[in-house]
């Protein structure tokens, strides 16, 4: 296996291209840091529920119920674009819808009453942004060769934390604090402050956030060419092989391993991430400004362990570099669910912090090292399959066992055995030769 089996026609790779396909890391980070972790999430928990346990068992089954839709259709859209070439317009549709619906969230009052549009909304964008990473990814292997891939995608998960930090930054002093926020700056000193719209606007800042600066990746990354198969006839064969890849998956074991493998250890981070800004306001009592600090530092950490572990991707292998992240996150869970004191649920929830970004970096380098040439897009539908096949539970449990205990503490217990499983099932997976 060469270096450059997926490479354009040129094999060496343009900076302004791997810029740009970083920068929208940076640009997408804006969603998961203010709508699904730290603001938004736990705004609909306290202020549009009234509830922070009630209001967390629903935000869980919104996030089931976005699971569910992702593991339906990534795979087919993936292999659906292997067979068409372009990625591009499949991107720009799914982060345009991710856009409007998260522009679409300003209108959520805290009244219970919008409950229902706020998890409509948070549903459709969230499955728009994951549909957009699909086709995101899957151009990783074609833009840079097999020896960058590791480096590149940590630069790009890196990139992506300190993205969250800045918009954190921005929504924290702008918006959060301010007596009254930035709406000056887009003519709309109409708005009236009340009924939480300084919160309400960090939906506005995110919407905004992503579509600016993900701009650069549809101007200067380049696309797959086009096959010039219609859609109708893509998507007949695009079905017809991921079918065929299903059928003969033992073809592709290595590849099945650690998407299996990589499924526990992904919903165990994702379940983190989407309930963790509730996790900190319920059981650590913290306030907004005081959630938004601390995903701040946590956001400075994860980017310095994205990029620290991005070179021992490319020289150790994808494979190590996840055993130790999994390993570190494990050891800072069980004290961090124990922890009552909030100094030291700083300490091993920064410690958990540290490992995010290196087992996310590797888990994509190690896909896009196992893709077949030609089946980047069906692997990366099928790498999402199966997070989100197992996914649904992370939400699911968290949501049920912090109402059956009526404790988040316990729910986020659940967290740990998906570390433990993935670590496990890791061990038998087998990294292509360097």
């Amino acid at each position: 296996m060469t270096d450059d089996r997926q490479l354009p026609s040129s094999d060496v790779p343009s900076r302004r291209a791997i810029a740009s396909w970083c920068l929208y890391d940076w640009a997408n980070s804006a969603y998961n840091t203010i709508i699904t972790t730290f603001v938004f999430s736990v705004y609909f928990a306290r202020g549009v529920v009234g509830d922070p346990v009630e209001g967390t068992a629903r935000w869980g089954a919104a996030m089931t119920a976005a699971g569910v839709a992702i593991a339906l259709l990534s795979p087919v859209l993936g292999a659906i674009a292997d067979r068409a070439g372009r990625r591009k317009p499949w991107m720009a549709l799914f982060t345009g819808l991710t856009v409007a619906f998260t522009v679409a969230l300003w209108w959520v009052r805290p009244d219970p009453a919008d409950a229902a549009y706020a998890l409509a909304c948070v549903v459709i964008a969230t499955v728009s942004f994951e549909l957009a990473n699909v086709f995101y990814n899957a151009t990783l292997p074609g833009l840079v060769p097999q020896r960058l891939l590791g480096r590149v995608s940590g630069w790009g998960w890196g990139i992506g934390y300190f993205g969250g930090l800045t918009c954190l930054v921005l929504a924290l002093v702008g918006f959060v604090q301010a007596p009254a926020p930035l709406f000056g700056l887009f003519g709309l000193e109409w708005v009236d402050w009340g009924e939480q719209a300084n919160v309400r606007a960090t939906a506005l800042l995110a919407a905004v956030w992503y579509g600016v600066f993900a701009l650069p990746y549809f101007l200067w990354v380049p696309d797959e060419p086009s096959t010039g198969q219609g859609l109708l006839r893509a998507a007949r064969e695009g079905v017809a092989t991921l079918v065929a890849t299903l059928r003969e998956a033992r073809r592709y074991r290595q590849v099945m391993r650690f998407l299996i493998a990589s499924a526990f250890y992904r919903d165990g981070i994702n379940t983190i991430t989407a309930f963790g800004g509730i996790f900190a306001a319920g059981t650590f009592g913290m306030s907004f400004e005081e959630i938004l600090v601390f995903a701040i530092v946590l956001n400075v950490v994860a980017g310095a362990g994205a990029i620290g572990f991005a070179w021992m991707d490319d020289r150790a292998g994808a494979k190590p570099v996840i055993l130790i992240a999994l390993a570190g996150m494990s050891l800072c869970s069980v004290p961090l669910l124990l922890a009552t004191d909030r100094l030291w649920f700083w300490v091993f929830a920064l410690g958990l912090g540290l490992f995010f970004g290196p087992a996310q970096a590797a888990g994509r380098s190690m896909m896009a090292r196992l893709a077949p040439p030609g089946m980047a897009g069906e692997m990366f539908g099928l790498y999402s399959l199966t997070g989100r096949f197992v996914g649904f539970f992370g939400p699911l449990l968290f949501g049920l066992a912090t109402q059956a205990f009526a404790s988040q503490r316990v729910g986020m217990a659940t967290v740990l055995a998906f570390f433990v499983i993935g670590f496990g099932l890791m061990l038998a997976v087998r990294e292509p030769a360097r």
